[in-house]
């Protein structure tokens, strides 16, 4: 009897698309080396400093992690711990400056990732999410992000109203 490491369970095309979201997550949330430590941040706190749009194509990449790894079949409960990395980091960095901090920290798309890798290298079978499932995860998702632009607008509506008096 051999001691070897349990197979992965994903094909060839799934191996790929692991890759690329292991290319992805990097971009994201470790591109960039901060001078004179050894942190790392992306682009997704910097497109947090961008207003109103760069929240939304945060959130569309991080998305876009998600769906794909509802592709290479992660079961319902990881897709669920996914979303709700993505929905805390949106959240939270909505808040000027704090908000784009905790976004560098936090690392929602490192944090999915690991996640898949998990999935990926585990030698049992899991069910795989449904996609009425995925539907409404990334349903949640978007609603959570316009619930945002609403309250945002509507501080910053009420802001200007009263400075104009």
């Amino acid at each position: 009897m051999t001691n070897r490491e349990p197979e992965s369970k994903l094909t060839s095309s799934s191996a790929k698309t692991l890759e690329h979201l292991r290319s992805l997550s990097h971009v994201l949330d470790n591109a960039i080396p901060i001078p004179g430590t050894s942190y790392r941040i992306g682009i997704d706190p910097i497109l947090g400093l961008i207003p109103a749009a760069g929240d939304y194509v945060g959130a569309a990449l991080s998305g876009y992690i998600v769906l794909q790894a509802a592709r290479v079949g992660v079961p319902r409960a990881t897709l669920s711990r996914m979303v709700f990395n993505i929905i805390l980091e949106t959240l939270v960095g909505t808040v000027p400056v704090l908000g784009d901090l905790f976004d560098a920290g936090w690392k929602a798309n490192a944090k999915n990732l690991a996640l898949l890798e998990v999935h990926a290298a585990s030698p049992q079978e899991r069910r795989r999410a449904d996609w009425w499932f995925m539907g409404l995860l990334l349903g949640g998702l978007l609603l959570v992000v316009i619930g945002i632009t609403v309250v945002g607008v509507t501080i910053l509506r009420l802001l200007l109203a009263n400075i104009s008096g």
